[in-house]
């Protein structure tokens, strides 16, 4: 286990909701999520950025010598640095030296499993390292191990900037592969009718226990940041016999670097393609409205922020203050308290989503042949089917039935309707 010494960083000049003390704690959750032992959080307030430290020297030099007293192994800064201010502080501290979005790139590196996620994890890396690879490099030095050094490309950082150009070229044209089939899988859905849900938010707000909770999807769960990097999608079918598909999502951060959601086009193309958007909020938290705030942002760029959603204000089971439960259903339209771990509401919530999609669908009665038990199968499999009778010269049968199917099977006379 790394030991690590933390500084959180504030600017007079930039205006931001967020406390200082609340970036303090998140970078400090990050290092832990990374496995690293924190000694110290050292608080420095700035007017503005140094070209050749970030902060001012006589800081450097506090953190320098704190860093000797406490054996730190590595330096954790909650503000990006350039390529020189990283090399400036690490000749002044004698310690290796990381930025938030290395840190970030750390967990995603350890959480990466399946051969899309870790494609853009490494393309991720190698953006951020490219401008660094200077020469020989601190950075190519130090390729041994430990925070800032893991994941799926480190082998491959070994090779000069040319080569590197390369494997970022390759990584890009197989994410956009990975793209060209999500895009078909998506037309497939569109053909058949099958509407999209997307759970969305803050990391740790609990999308990947909604989604079980809703689906027996057997996600793994924890209590920690970026647990879900791979979009997971499962089928669910509702009340009214529609069948929708709900897929967890990456979990979004305050001030998300933008060459990480670049990265992560793929996997948040489920997100674009979505009909409908769950946003996940852990209501205990006491920057839910910033950390809303942060999950806005992210949309906006992904330019799907003017999609319906339903507001899911998650962990009520943890929640003392109901006053606090009413003042949030106001502030936050189109609102339902659940409790994801003890399934507390997710009727209400379900009945809400089929509330959206209850358009789409059809209520009739239909006779086909005996011979074609298919589209028996595919009743029950793509609608509901409330009776059923076997008759002499035929099959009739009641069910909801998406439009566009009936639509596709009445025109083609594979059905009589009798309604």
């Amino acid at each position: 286990m790394e030991k690590a010494l933390l500084v959180t960083i504030k600017f007079k000049h930039v205006e931001t909701k967020w406390r200082m003390q609340d970036v303090a704690e998140e970078i400090e959750e990050l290092a832990q999520t990374c496995g690293a032992e924190v000694l110290d959080n050292i608080s420095c307030i700035c007017e503005k950025p140094t070209p050749n430290f970030l902060i001012g020297k006589g800081k450097v030099d506090e953190i320098a010598l704190l860093a000797q007293e406490l054996d730190a192994d590595v330096i954790i800064f909650s503000h990006d640095l350039s390529w020189t201010q990283q090399r400036n502080l690490e000749g002044v501290i004698n310690k290796k030296t990381i930025d938030r979005t290395q840190l970030i790139l750390d967990i995603f590196a350890r959480h990466a499993k399946s051969p899309e996620g870790k494609m853009q994890v490494e393309l991720a890396q190698l953006q951020y390292l490219m401008p660094r690879l200077i020469g020989k490099g601190i950075i190519l030095s130090r390729l041994g191990g430990g925070i800032g050094t893991r994941g799926p490309g480190e082998q491959k950082l070994e090779v000069d900037r040319r080569r590197i150009r390369k494997i970022i070229d390759n990584l890009k044209n197989e994410l956009k592969q990975v793209r060209i089939q999500r895009k078909t899988q998506h037309k497939k859905r569109e053909e058949r009718q099958v509407p999209v849900v997307a759970l969305v938010g803050y990391t740790n707000a609990g999308k990947s226990t909604l989604l079980n909770a809703l689906t027996n999807a057997g996600q793994v769960v924890s209590d920690g940041l970026f647990t879900t990097l791979d979009t997971v999608s499962r089928t669910l079918q509702l009340s009214s016999g529609e069948n929708i598909i709900i897929s967890d999502t990456v979990g979004f951060l305050n001030e998300l670097p933008h060459h990480l959601i670049e990265s992560f086009q793929a996997t948040l193309e489920e997100v674009a393609q979505a009909d409908l958007l769950i946003h996940v909020l852990d209501v205990n938290h006491p920057r839910i409205y910033e950390r809303s705030k942060a999950v806005f942002d992210v949309l906006k760029q992904l330019h799907v922020d003017q999609k319906p959603m339903i507001t899911a204000l998650n962990k009520i089971d943890l929640l003392n203050d109901l006053t606090w439960l009413s003042k949030l259903k106001e502030d936050f339209v189109n609102s339902i308290a659940i409790s994801a771990k003890l399934k507390e509401n997710l009727g209400i919530l379900l009945a809400e989503i089929q509330q959206n999609f209850i358009s789409k669908m059809a209520s009739v009665e239909i006779r086909i042949p005996h011979k074609r038990m298919d589209l028996v199968d595919l009743f029950y499999r793509e609608g509901k089917v409330k009776e059923i009778k076997y008759e002499q010269d035929g099959i009739k049968i009641k069910l909801n039935l998406p439009k566009i199917l009936y639509d596709k099977l009445l025109s083609s006379k594979e059905i009589e309707d009798i309604c």
